[in-house]
């Protein structure tokens, strides 16, 4: 009995490879694992136009028969016929994508290389040709040495004549192929460029355009400089922007509170809504807007396809360090929250580069951390420009995401020294087109995040706050005797004091910094409240959360207290979610053990040296 011929579609990632396996076999598929290993086995029946069977291979998507992950190991050994009951594929089928073929091109000579039949499907051209690129597919086969097929698997356009050219593969001059064997890397892609270049029909002032961006937003050094200039606005814009609509909705937690205490007697229940629920909560409430206005820029990055691309820009950075660009992704996500970039980190192959993106990951200035810094700023740093559209609140914000961007650089390039030794991973992604942010997606995407803000606000924040105001509200004090000093918490914070006031902080940030182990933010309600019900009358308790840290609190006090929230990491959700992707407790603690210390020191530092200079 003769063996069934094989053919295996091989190519890079997003080429389209699944939707043209499901073309070319229909329902005649089966799914399982590669022997010895979790990748996915797909493979499926197709029939030539002699009518003869052929098994079809769907292979992981790859970027080099120099494997980096599992994936691509499988990869190359199907395809050099080194995979233990696997047999050698009697066709290669590379698959490239149309819209990005000079990287696709790369791939496809080391493949066509090894000698083996082999026929490039053109993928996606209909995509192509929609952002203005029409490609000559007998001009690139003249290059290649193979047969090439314009296709669009989705809609089943070419497969008839890609079966007939997988049918005829075997039939093939040897001698005709574009000579790869033995070139580097580079030369490979210079290759890669010309042939493209001389495969491009026309190209409308659309995709000149996006080739022109590209040379100047991925040029090694015009790159950086744009991204971090692109970073610099969004901090002046979080400020300079939200201000009127932060103010509107403090003047109106503010009015809320005059109205509640103008309709209701004094007592326990309206200290409890006046202290607790509108001062703590309304407090953090009040930041939406900074929040609203982060997420917009973050979401018009993501949706531009300029996110990708200040991932490739930080790639060279990240390598110093140990890192590659692709825990970029993960480390961006933590801007927003640390749990879902801990999350993202499931895509690095390498287990030590993914460790070492977890425990950096909290460095990272999650949006919990921005009302903190908001009140702090507010309160101390004057509102002053200091340069043509260059406010300093917005300048000293930008300077506190900086730090926590080089600590966690900082905090790699050791790990990766010590306890997560290894050197950095390959790194290599597709770059999506540019388009137009939808402003649909972007309203939806502003909706959620600003929900869960609030949603946050109306549990996490409430709960915690609710039971610092009792702690702080019982036992009742004496007639003359200080109410923080009577209550249960004012106890507690006498003894976290003893710890705390070497680093300059005072008891009512000792205070705070017990609930803000929930969230981030809950410190600032938790300040709010404290103030609130250390208030003697009140005209005090009316003043706001601001004009009682200017009053009780001295600039190095407050610059200590930014860089303790530039390193610690408060916030018991991120450490369960660390637990539950190291599969164990040892790496959480050594993060929390690891943070805290570099917290309390910074913050010290940062203390003392402000006293020293007079501050």
């Amino acid at each position: 009995m003769t063996r069934l011929r094989t053919a295996a579609l091989v190519g890079n990632p997003n080429a389209g490879k699944s939707a043209l396996f499901n073309a070319l076999t229909g329902a005649r598929q089966k799914i399982a694992n590669y022997p010895g290993v979790t990748v996915e086995r797909k493979a499926g029946r197709m029939f030539l136009p002699s009518g003869e069977p052929v098994e079809l291979i769907d292979l992981p998507g790859s970027y080099s028969l120099d494997p980096a992950s599992p994936d691509e190991e499988v990869t190359r050994q199907v395809v050099q016929g080194d995979f233990p009951g696997e047999p050698v594929p009697d066709v290669l089928v590379v698959v490239v994508d149309a819209a990005n073929l000079e990287q696709h091109l790369v791939f496809a000579q080391e493949l066509i290389a090894l000698g083996r039949p082999t026929v490039v499907a053109l993928n996606m051209v209909d995509m192509a040709e929609r952002d203005g690129l029409v490609l000559d597919a007998d001009a690139l086969s003249a290059a290649l040495g193979v047969p090439v097929i314009s296709t669009v698997a989705v809609r089943k356009r070419g497969i008839e004549a890609l079966v007939e050219a997988m049918g005829d593969a075997e039939k093939q001059d040897l001698s005709a192929r574009h000579e790869v064997a033995g070139q580097s890397l580079p030369e490979r892609r210079l290759a890669a460029r010309n042939m493209t270049r001389g495969a491009i029909l026309s190209e409308d002032s659309k995709h000149r355009l996006h080739a022109k961006l590209d040379k100047v937003l991925l040029h090694p050094w015009l790159g950086p400089p744009i991204l971090f200039a692109l970073l610099f606005i969004i901090f002046q814009a979080v400020f300079a922007w939200a201000t009127p609509f932060a103010d509107a909705l403090d003047g109106g937690i503010t009015a809320l509170i005059g109205l509640v205490e103008g309709a209701m007697p004094a007592g326990v229940v309206r200290d409890f809504i006046t202290e607790g629920v509108l001062t703590g909560v309304g407090s953090v409430v009040v930041f939406l807007p900074q929040i609203v206005i982060l997420f917009a820029f973050i979401l018009a990055m993501e949706q531009s396809g300029y996110m990708a691309r200040a991932a490739f820009i930080m790639d060279r950075l990240m390598a110093y360090v140990g890192l590659s660009g692709r825990s970029f992704i993960p480390l961006l996500s933590s801007f927003a929250c640390a749990i879902p970039g801990i999350m993202a980190t499931r895509s690095i192959a390498d287990p030590k580069d993914r460790l070492t993106t977890i425990l950096v990951a909290p460095l990272m200035t999650c949006s919990a951390r921005l009302p903190v810094y908001a009140v702090i700023i507010a309160a101390f740093i004057p509102a002053t420009t200091v340069g043509p559209g260059i406010g300093l609140q917005g300048l000293v914000l930008f300077g506190l995401y900086v730090a926590g961007i080089v600590g966690a650089m900082v905090a790699a390039l050791v790990l990766r020294r010590t306890v997560a030794k290894g050197g950095a991973s390959g790194f290599i992604m597709e770059m999506p087109r540019y388009q137009m942010p939808p402003l649909r997606d972007m309203a939806i995407g502003l909706w959620q995040r600003a929900w869960v803000f609030l949603r946050r606000a109306g549990t996490i924040i409430f709960i915690a706050t609710i039971a610092l105001w009792v702690l702080l509200s019982f036992p009742k004090a004496e007639p003359g005797e200080s109410q923080i000093d009577a209550s249960i918490a004012g106890h507690v914070a006498d003894g976290m004091h003893v710890i705390l006031s070497p680093i300059g902080f005072n008891r009512e940030i000792s205070l705070a910094i017990i609930p803000a182990m929930a969230a981030r933010e809950v410190a600032v309600s938790a300040l709010a409240t404290t103030y609130a019900v250390e208030g003697a009358d009140e005209e005090e308790e009316a003043q706001g959360l601001i004009p009682r840290l200017q009053a009780g609190w001295s600039l190095p006090t407050a610059l200590a207290f930014l860089a303790w929230f530039v390193f610690a990491p408060q916030c018991i959700s991120t450490i369960a979610v660390a637990k539950r992707e190291t599969n164990g407790w040892k790496w959480p603690i050594f993060m929390l053990v690891y943070l805290f210390g570099a917290a309390y020191v910074f913050a010290g530092l940062t203390y003392w040296s402000a006293v020293a200079l007079g501050l």
